[in-house]
């Protein structure tokens, strides 16, 4: 049976799993490894059902325990170029990739027994950000979380996905009318910032496809989104569409339930 797992989404920290129960995939390592650790056990897995982790991007909520993973619990630990880069060379991130880093490219497939994994690039303002499509048993499951906007690259994949992990990251009355300076407000409604609930509720409601079964909204903002203000916003748009997917809101900083595949 495939399963999927959110072990934590938001501005906190990320890290989804992916896979069997034998053997899977982390998405990310946002979170501490002994949290990892921790919600793996509970879901009946370990780390020991881990191969490999693949990051997105090199911001700290999405690799904080990359290097723990890699230098103490010996997963090898995949991303482009660029990114393995800036994860070297940032000041935030104390503990670095070393023997098992891996590089990835985009749009050539990686191949693990079950599972084909392929990279594309996504617009977000770290140094080279990347979505993923997992494939197995003729079913294809893409997460794209931190994206600014939907650019073409991100489209193919999420129009053929089966299973689909996007963001819907902020309410654009709450983040107009909050604390943020407007500063931070135009980088995050920027093409290189984040999705609203309206913009993630607009695209699927224009280019879902009929063989998408699941969606999984992630990375919300602690302080401009709330849970059901995302599924409201979104779900709204689909009925309006006559779309009939299962919809969820992930939480933030704790993990979700045991997915099916």
């Amino acid at each position: 049976m495939y399963k999927f797992i959110s072990l934590a989404s938001g501005s906190s920290g990320n890290c989804f799993y992916i896979g069997t129960s034998d053997y899977g995939f982390l998405i990310d390592a946002g979170i501490a490894a002994r949290n990892i650790r921790k919600r793996l056990i509970n879901a009946g897995l370990s780390l020991n059902n881990v191969r490999a982790v693949f990051i997105t991007h090199d911001h700290i909520d999405h690799v904080k325990s990359a290097g723990i993973l890699s230098e103490k619990s010996f997963l090898p630990v995949y991303a482009t170029e660029k990114t393995h880069e800036a994860m070297d060379n940032s000041y935030i991130l104390r503990n670095k990739v070393y023997s098992n880093k891996r590089i990835i490219e985009k749009k050539t497939p990686l191949v693990f027994d079950d599972f084909c994994i392929e990279a594309f690039g996504v617009s977000h303002d770290g140094l080279d950000c990347v979505g993923y499509t997992i494939s197995f048993a003729d079913k294809r499951f893409t997460l794209v979380t931190d994206l600014g906007y939907i650019c073409e690259n991100a489209k193919e994949h999420i129009c053929k996905a089966n299973y689909l992990v996007i963001e819907a990251n902020y309410d654009e009355e709450m983040l107009d009318a909050g604390k943020y300076p407007l500063s931070l407000q135009q980088r995050i409604k920027g093409n290189s910032g984040h999705l609203s609930n309206m913009q993630t509720a607009e695209f699927l409601s224009e280019n879902i496809n009929e063989k998408l079964s699941h969606i999984w909204l992630c990375h919300l903002s602690k302080e401009n989104n709330l849970p059901d203000l995302a599924y409201k916003t979104v779900s709204e748009k689909l009925i309006e569409k006559g779309i009939n997917a299962n919809l969820y809101v992930l939480p933030r900083t704790s993990p979700s339930s045991v997915f099916s595949l």
